[in-house]
């Protein structure tokens, strides 16, 4: 890389995002490597990261459907937190300005990542709500799995997850992000087996995190 390359890089990207990847003293190519490689790792996420949360909302969406017997269980069957009632009416709002039907498929699809795992509370252990999906969601757990604070914890690990990857978020230091990826697959699998073998056919996770830095110095290296 020619010496002027890096400070128009650095400029474009921002100090401090680059700063998070030469802590350690690193040199200029080492850092832009690094945030190479997590650009890749994050990459490498999504599929696991996408099936995952559209199993998660799609599952509860039939569980509730059959346990209420209507799909918009959303308008009042289902004893919803205020502020899951909030995101619901706030679903509807951004269908009806995209002058989209408010139909229940849509509106599953609109809701957040977090009004599907805010599921696992200590509020909706009492609603009776955690309890319901633990059983009908994932049926191919472990019965000890299906405890809700071992899901909401599981799901607020993954959330973590995904909202730095998709934020473009520094996650390559993660010491335990091997084992996160692991436990995506895991519970992906809890809810849909032929899925998570789907998933793990486009995984291409542990092939970035073995090239390591080596792939990305060299790109470097050739500019």
């Amino acid at each position: 890389m020619t010496p002027p390359s890096f400070p128009q890089i650095e400029a474009a990207l921002h100090t401090e995002r680059l700063d998070a990847y030469r802590q350690d003293g690193a040199d200029e190519k080492t850092a832009l490597a690094r945030y190479a490689l997590n650009m890749a790792l994050a990459e490498a996420l999504y599929p696991s990261l996408q099936f995952a949360e559209i199993a998660l909302r799609n599952a509860i969406h039939t569980s509730f459907t059959n346990r209420f017997g209507a799909e918009n269980w959303y308008d009042g069957a289902a004893k919803l937190l205020p502020w899951q009632n909030t995101k619901v009416q706030e679903a509807k709002i951004t269908l009806q300005k995209l002058r989209k039907p408010t139909s229940p498929g849509r509106i599953v699809a609109e809701l957040s990542f977090g009004f599907w795992t805010g599921f696992f509370n200590k509020q909706h252990n009492r609603t009776g709500l955690s309890h319901h999906i633990a059983k009908t969601v994932f049926q191919h757990a472990p019965k000890a799995e299906r405890n809700t604070t071992k899901l909401d914890l599981r799901w607020l690990a993954i959330r973590d997850l995904r909202n730095r990857v998709f934020h473009h978020e520094r996650i390559l230091h993660w010491k335990d992000l091997d084992l996160r990826h692991q436990h995506i697959a895991t519970i992906t699998r809890w809810i849909c087996p032929e899925l998570a073998n789907y998933a793990k056919s486009l995984d291409r996770f542990d092939a970035v995190r073995a090239a390591g830095l080596v792939p990305w110095l060299k790109k470097i290296e050739s500019l």
